[in-house]
């Protein structure tokens, strides 16, 4: 079984925007200590648990980071566009399993999901306006 992201090893050099993976790292984890473009409301997720936020993986332009644990935990996920890092959209999970975030889509999620989906969405719309 794979080791909970948190508890992978950090990658050792500076990893840049257009070089973050489209999907999770199995092996390592990037802590935003070594992304040097990440924006301050990244690099802050996590202040206020003690955690500090690591890549997850691409929602379609948006850059998927978490600091706190994945499961039944205090945890933020925050999504920045890659082709906009002043565009951030946070979500809060709970210890009890509930949440809240606003998407780009302006709706109040109270699912992950439905804020995961909202990300997805928004990309698809970007791609078919651009």
């Amino acid at each position: 079984m794979p080791l909970p992201a948190e508890d992978r090893p950090a990658v050792d050099h500076d990893v840049h925007t257009g070089e973050l993976p489209p999907l999770p790292q199995r092996d390592s984890r990037i802590p935003v200590s070594r992304w040097p473009e990440a924006p301050a409301s990244i690099r802050g997720l996590g202040a206020d648990l003690g955690a500090e936020p690591g890549y997850l993986r691409r929602i379609g332009r948006y850059l998927l980071w978490r600091a706190g644990p994945a499961v039944r935990a205090d945890a933020r996920y925050g999504a920045v566009s890659s082709d906009d890092l002043t565009e951030v959209w946070t979500f809060r999970l709970f210890p009890d399993g509930t949440g809240e975030g606003v998407g780009p889509d302006g709706t109040t999620h109270s699912r992950f999901r439905t804020w995961k989906e909202a990300l997805r969405d928004a990309s698809a719309a970007a791609a078919t306006d651009g």
